[in-house]
């Protein structure tokens, strides 16, 4: 099921083997992540940073002002979801870029009711820009029990042994990191268009990125040059859809994605302004077993 455009540690250096076609075996850079396309691995190697659009007439920030007209509002970007431009970074017509689908566990394997497992705050827990705030921590955790009935996956610190995610960044500090993504994401539309808050939304809700794993077309797997990429959040309902790491099972193409949108108890797709900026390698089989959150 797709949702329309809404009106908008365990840290240190891991090693990852990647067993390429003729048998080398490659470690991952600190700038790339694996994906997922037409049931196979792929390596996605980053070129820039992100990219949050926010375009004239918004107001992404819910403060009345439109984006024109407020500063501010663009000065720490607003990485939202269920929102969705009509342009991509380069100026494109955004029904011309490239689909970067994001799957994001919103189950518990274990039913865990512990506020204390949510992520922690990013960036020292410090406000993002001026009035913005961040959920994240016990309150996060009482939060996601209130709306969910459980911590899911997405957002706990230490990712449940019995599934495997692409992202947090094995390079980088741990949960809630990717190699150039957003460390925060604002989920008000799309809380609001799944019913869990009043909608139209009237406030930021910035949680941490949540622990996810990625899906491209599968005539895109071998990308050679780097291309902006619509991140489009798939909320994943069902841990027997969840991806097994080698992609030998769960929802690792777009068409076992699609099948399983058909169906809101599964799966549910949301558009957002978040881009960014890879290219694409076929890989081979992975090894990721011993993985923080993997």
């Amino acid at each position: 099921m797709k949702i329309a455009r809404v009106g908008s540690n365990l840290g240190g250096l891991i090693s990852l083997s990647l067993v390429c076609a003729g048998s080398t075996l490659a470690q991952l850079a600190p700038n790339q992540t694996f994906g997922f396309s037409n049931s196979k691995v792929a390596t996605f190697t980053y070129g820039q940073n992100f990219s949050c659009l926010d375009q004239p007439g918004e107001d992404l920030d819910f403060n009345g002002i439109p984006m024109q007209s407020d500063p501010a509002e663009f000065q720490t970007p607003v990485c939202q979801i269920a929102t969705e431009p009509t342009i991509d970074p380069t100026g494109k017509n955004i029904t011309k870029t490239e689909h970067l689908y994001v799957l994001v566990p919103m189950f518990s394997v274990d039913n865990d009711q512990n506020v204390n497992d949510a992520m922690a705050c990013p960036n020292g827990g410090r406000p993002l820009s001026g009035t913005q705030s961040q959920l994240c921590g016990p309150a996060l955790g009482a939060e996601l029990l209130t709306l969910f009935g459980n911590i899911p996956e997405a957002w706990k610190t230490t990712v449940n042994p019995a599934i495997t995610t692409q992202c947090p960044d094995p390079n980088g500090p741990g949960a809630g990191t990717c190699t150039t993504h957003a460390s925060s994401l604002d989920l008000a539309p799309a809380l609001a268009a799944l019913g869990k808050i009043p909608s139209p939304a009237t406030a930021n809700i910035f949680l941490p990125t949540p622990n996810h794993s990625h899906i491209i077309d599968n005539d895109k797997i071998n990308t050679k040059n780097p291309i902006w990429w619509e991140v489009r959040p798939v909320l994943i309902f069902q841990q027997s859809d969840w991806p097994a790491a080698d992609a030998s099972s769960g929802i690792t193409s777009v068409k076992a994605m699609d099948e399983a949108e058909k169906d809101p108890t599964r799966a549910i797709e949301v558009p957002s302004n978040f881009f960014l900026f890879f290219s694409s390698k076929k890989g081979g089989s992975v090894s990721m077993a011993n993985m923080p959150g993997m």
